[in-house]
């Protein structure tokens, strides 16, 4: 668990002009027509990590059903 906190940490490290390096080299790594994908699973992917989370922190009375 504190491994997850410490990586929390380095994002609230980064500044404006860290993650918009990161974001000129992953355009210019994946090209303009792949980012917006890439950026919708990332998206996709941290909502369905949140739901699993909330869902085990309420017991298995509370999860969604598939």
């Amino acid at each position: 668990m504190e491994d997850a906190l410490q990586a929390l940490g380095l994002f609230q490290q980064l500044g404006i002009a860290e993650l918009v390096i990161i974001l000129l080299i992953a355009l210019l790594i994946f090209g303009p027509k792949r980012l917006p994908e890439l950026a919708k699973s990332l998206g996709r992917a941290v909502q369905e990590f949140r739901r699993q989370v909330t869902g085990a922190f309420r017991g298995p009375k509370h999860r969604p059903k598939p």
